[in-house]
């Protein structure tokens, strides 16, 4: 990925926390973030000139900024906890009247004023959103959505209008941690689209090797999830209960809850291994049916996850 433009949120800047992690993370990607205008038309305005003479591969916007790229249409976005009512949300937790930019600005500005008529503004400019939601943008626009965020809650309104609706454990703001194991898996699954990169498919067998009995993550399981997801296309296998839409539910969330973001859209419902095509299989109970290289989580030979990571350490991402 050559370039990213980031967009910052509300009294923030370019030189937000943020923005330079990415620049530490993403090596040999420029990271551009402009110092966003309060005032919603102007910053509008800007981002589309910023975007049209810049061309990113990626577009990452968080709170506001989340809801001002959503309207960067025809480009890859990533909105996190994006702010599609914001002039509600400065009304009742932030206030008209004069404010404190959190981070330093490039025209030195360390104030600004909140009024009846920025609030209007911000309504004028959100009622554009989700004005181009076709097949196309579907696929080009995923959110990402705190379940602890206690200043924005549009999950149920970005899910009328997009598919890639992901919930993390996390709050409004972003930290070290929600950047690591929310955004970064998102950024490969983009960057793997756009490289047209097809990384080797490996599944998991829900229970047995990711599950215990009693539904508890099994050893170190979410942190191996997690590390193979990094190398691998991962998919978790579960059971297809035909009788029992419940038990598929509760399946779903605990996917969610335990293993997070790298799991997204990532649960596979089969009772037959042959029908699954892929690489590599991990499960207490292997299919000789499976074309792929099964491994039996538990055996003498992966008897730990630790066991299975240097397996694949070994491999290399083969």
């Amino acid at each position: 990925m050559n370039k990213v433009l980031y967009v910052h949120g509300f009294a923030s800047s370019g030189a937000s926390g943020t923005v330079k992690w990415l620049r530490d993370h993403l090596q040999g990607t420029t990271v551009v973030a402009p110092d966003i205008p309060t005032e919603p038309l102007k910053a509008i305005e800007l981002l589309r000139r910023v975007a049209a003479d810049e061309q990113p591969d990626l577009v990452i916007g968080t709170s506001m900024g989340g809801m001002l790229a959503e309207q960067l249409h025809g480009f890859d976005r990533i909105l996190v906890n994006p702010a599609f009512e914001i002039a509600e949300t400065l009304r009742t937790n932030i206030g008209l009247g004069m404010h404190t930019f959190f981070n330093a600005r490039q025209d030195g500005q360390k104030e600004f004023l909140v009024t009846k008529k920025t609030l209007e503004a911000f309504r004028e400019v959100t009622s554009h959103c989700f004005e181009k939601t076709d097949e196309e943008e579907q696929e080009r626009v995923y959110g990402l959505f705190g379940t602890d965020d206690d200043l924005v809650h549009t999950y149920p309104l970005f899910c009328r209008h997009y598919r890639h609706a992901i919930r993390f454990k996390g709050g409004h703001r972003l930290d070290d941690h929600v950047r690591t194991h929310a955004l970064m898996p998102v950024v490969r699954w983009i960057d793997d689209r756009q490289q047209g990169r097809q990384r080797p498919i490996l599944y998991i067998a829900l229970d047995g090797a990711l599950r215990k009995a009693d539904g508890k993550p099994l050893g170190s399981s979410v942190n191996a999830f997690e590390q193979l997801a990094a190398i691998y296309d991962v998919r978790v296998v579960a059971s297809c209960p035909w009788i029992s839409p419940e038990k598929m539910q509760a399946d779903r969330l605990w996917v969610e809850d335990y293993l997070g973001v790298p799991a997204y859209d990532r649960l596979v419902f089969c009772n037959h291994a042959h029908l699954l095509y892929g690489d590599y299989y991990i499960t207490p109970a292997p299919d000789p049916r499976f074309l792929g290289t099964s491994l039996t989580y538990g055996d003498d030979t992966f008897r730990t996850w630790e066991d299975v990571l240097t397996y694949f350490e070994r491999l290399g991402g083969q």
